[in-house]
């Protein structure tokens, strides 16, 4: 049995996904360009680099995420970049943000 499998809906599926808050700021920072970890972790406050690290490499099982090492002489570089899933994970969070923007920090506000 797959995970697949103890899915009901298509919002079960994604939620499972980038469940909590901080897989979402990754994607949102990583739509912008790919990033080095280093610049994830400043570029998302609040995020510990154990949290950062977890979420990377579970973002990266599930294929949204894709992880790529390059060397410049002996450093390595190792930069993080959104699959074509992850940017389409991407575009369909994107009305959420824009709910967000328009009801809790504008005008609109709750």
């Amino acid at each position: 049995m797959t995970r697949r499998d103890t899915y009901v809906c298509g919002i079960d599926a994604a939620i499972d996904v980038v469940g909590g808050k901080w897989k979402v700021l990754i994607l949102w920072a990583l739509a912008q360009q790919p990033c080095r970890f280093g610049e994830l972790r400043r570029g998302i406050p609040g995020v510990t680099e154990k949290v950062l690290a977890s979420h990377l490499r579970e973002l990266e099982a599930d294929g949204i995420v894709c992880r790529e090492e390059s060397y410049e002489g002996a450093v390595r570089r190792v930069t993080y970049a959104l699959t074509p899933l992850g940017a389409s994970l991407n575009e369909a969070l994107a009305p959420l943000g824009a709910w967000g923007r328009e009801h809790l920090l504008g005008e609109g506000a709750l």
